[in-house]
């Protein structure tokens, strides 16, 4: 014969519970929060590899400082030579460590005034030359805004429809379920 009453309210109820944790971890997976979570967590870890390939990790940075300070007690050029063996293989890093050592030295020695109206010059030139890229980094932006959010209406219906359809099929099983019990029912 068929199966029982209990048998079948017991698998529809396990069916309901499967298709309400598929249609969360669903609607989890493409939720616009989650993505752009995710997003902002993948962009944060590729920043800070980079950031500890450029400059080092706090480790680094201690090792390197403590090394430095005990040299420059002892000597000048050893001080040189920790810094060298740091950022070797390391423009980047190398070119942050003379723009450091050039502003250190610069702000022992007092500016003129021509060097005060030379870097005003500059400060204005480099406000030009940015002006456009920030426009573009702006409009770049605004792209970025209007893909996530035209990605996210997307997912947004398509799971309305994956819940639609998933809802259609368990009142469909649940119909038939209670037809079968019924014909068993009336059957006995």
């Amino acid at each position: 014969m068929g199966q029982s009453t209990e048998e079948l309210s017991s698998n529809i109820a396990e069916t309901r519970e499967a298709l309400t944790a598929d249609v969360d971890a669903l609607q989890e997976r493409v939720s616009p929060t989650a993505i752009i979570e995710r997003r902002k967590a993948a962009a944060r870890s590729r920043l800070s590899s980079v950031r500890s390939r450029v400059m080092g990790t706090a480790h680094d940075v201690r090792t390197t400082t403590a090394g430095s300070a005990g040299s420059a007690a002892g000597s000048a050029k050893d001080a040189v030579g920790a810094m060298q063996d740091k950022v070797e293989g390391s423009p980047l890093a190398a070119g942050l460590v003379a723009f450091g050592a050039g502003m250190v030295l610069a702000s022992l020695v007092p500016a003129a005034d021509a060097e005060a109206r030379a870097a005003a010059r500059a400060v204005d030139t480099a406000k030009e030359k940015a002006a456009p890229l920030l426009d573009e980094a702006k409009a770049a932006g605004r792209d970025v805004v209007q893909q996530v959010g035209a990605s996210a209406g997307d997912a947004v219906q398509e799971v309305r429809d994956t819940a639609t359809g998933g809802a259609e099929r368990i009142r469909s099983e649940s119909g038939s379920a209670v037809d079968s019990v019924r014909s068993d029912a009336q059957g006995d």
